[in-house]
């Protein structure tokens, strides 16, 4: 290996972030969408000296404890699809989406309910018992390894509902509940849960002036470059600083509420936040508002680049959300026990509903020929198909968005009765990863890409 390579890496990394267009002011730092007047990303020259071409994104969205099957079905292809009543939120998105049916992760069958159903979902790699966790990195973080030097956040990892501790009665760590995204075989991703915090992150948001209006900060630089670019992007320039003002004006209340929590916490020790309910704990009291806000700084995390890995924990496995809204009286692990009543039917349409809500918002930003939808994928997927059975021997999954055009879409994909080795999740990781341009042998299980993606 060339002992420079890594230093010519971090440089050539250096150079590229250096070039791309940030509007900065006390404490903040604002990364600007593509625009075609102006010689940000996709102009910088690389090792090859070749014009990159757009990004391509990869989003994963989970709902924990499975989705009501009855409603849970498409047939057809592109416009003509139908959708099951649970899907209905994607009508709209019918000539986006792959409808994936019967794959399923060997490693989380047969090994008790669920912790040892959840954890290995993005890995594809055995669980561990006991106190100490091992399994296996997750094929996000695979992907942030390879491609996410170029972003200055190498993933984006949310979630709406807090990380639980202690052992489930099959004796697997509920960290593994709690986590889908693994940086290593016994390290989860920290997740953030708090809107505030993920929008500071995304914006560079520090010190005193965090209660200060970011686009007050920002606004000389603002109006300087709204005269430099083109009239079709000084629209888009202006759609995008309207809304990151929308996000900005949800969060503040939001960041009080941390702040109040924060000073309980103080007083209770670290410990205490799990028995905390919202919004003593500091997240939003309306779960659709908090839900909404993490789409949408996940949506301008894409749209400006400042990441093109992200996971999203809508509910975890065992999750306690309870939903007044939909008229559900059960929280969430109790109401999936009956999978196929019509308030799981509710609570599952609900969640595609999330899923629609951020493909929508990014089939909205214009980027190059297309959107940025359309250089992503977002792929929802829960750890089991029956909360009732607790059936893990397929799941399901949504995948929205064509990857820069390598991911044809509109189709319906049925591996159940392929074979078990040939409708492996791994497998479906693999065939996605080579459209990202991250290409391995295997990972998990999989030594085969997905035959027909």
């Amino acid at each position: 290996m060339n002992p420079t390579a890594p230093a010519l890496d971090a440089a050539l990394r250096a150079h590229r972030l250096s070039r791309r267009t940030f509007l900065r002011g006390a404490g903040v730092a604002m990364a600007i969408p593509w625009m075609e007047s102006l010689p940000v990303w996709g102009q910088e020259v690389t090792k090859a000296g070749a014009t990159p071409t757009i990004p391509k994104r990869f989003a994963t969205l989970f709902m924990g404890t499975g989705i009501n099957p009855d409603h849970w079905w498409a047939k057809g292809s592109r416009a003509e699809m139908e959708l099951g009543e649970c899907l209905k939120p994607l009508d709209s998105l019918k000539t986006k989406l792959n409808y994936v049916h019967g794959l399923f992760n060997k490693a989380a069958t047969g090994v008790g309910i669920h912790p040892g159903q959840t954890g290995n979902l993005l890995s594809g790699v055995p669980l561990q018992k006991g106190a100490e966790l091992h399994g296996g990195i997750s094929m996000d973080q695979v992907l942030a390894n390879r491609i996410g030097q170029d972003c200055v956040q190498p993933s984006m990892v949310l979630g709406c509902e807090q990380p639980t501790t202690g052992y489930h009665e099959s004796n697997f760590s509920l960290a593994y509940s709690s986590h889908i995204s693994w940086q290593t075989a016994t390290s989860p991703v920290p997740l953030e849960a708090y809107p505030s915090l993920a929008f500071d992150a995304l914006f560079d948001n520090r010190g005193s002036q965090r209660t200060q209006s970011i686009l007050d900060r920002v606004r000389e630089q603002a109006e300087g470059l709204s005269r430099r670019v083109s009239s079709t992007d000084k629209a888009k320039l202006d759609e995008y600083l309207t809304s990151v003002r929308d996000v900005e004006k949800r969060i503040e209340s939001s960041r009080a509420a941390r702040e109040r929590a924060d000073l309980t916490l103080k007083e209770r020790g670290p410990s205490a936040v799990v028995a905390m309910r919202r919004p003593e704990n500091g997240l939003p009291e309306d779960l659709r508002e908090h839900m909404k806000l993490m789409c949408d700084l996940l949506a301008l995390g894409f749209q400006t680049d400042k990441t093109r890995i992200a996971t999203l924990l809508l509910c975890r496995d065992l999750s306690g959300l309870t939903y007044p809204f939909l008229n559900v009286r059960s929280a969430h692990h109790g109401a999936s026990h009956s999978d196929q009543s019509e308030e799981y039917q509710r609570i599952t349409t609900y969640y595609v509903s999330q899923l629609a809500y951020l493909a929508n918002r990014l089939n909205a930003m214009p980027e190059g020929e297309g959107t940025v939808l359309d250089h992503s994928c977002l792929m929802f997927i829960s750890n089991m198909w029956s909360g009732s059975h607790h059936d893990s021997s397929k799941v399901p999954v949504l995948l929205v968005g064509g990857l820069g055009g390598t991911l044809e879409t509109g189709r319906v994909l049925n591996y159940l009765e392929k074979g078990d080795e040939n409708r492996k999740l791994c497998s479906l990781y693999l065939s996605l990863m080579d459209r990202m341009g991250v290409e391995l042998e295997r990972f998990g299980d999989a030594d085969a890409r997905l035959v027909g993606i």
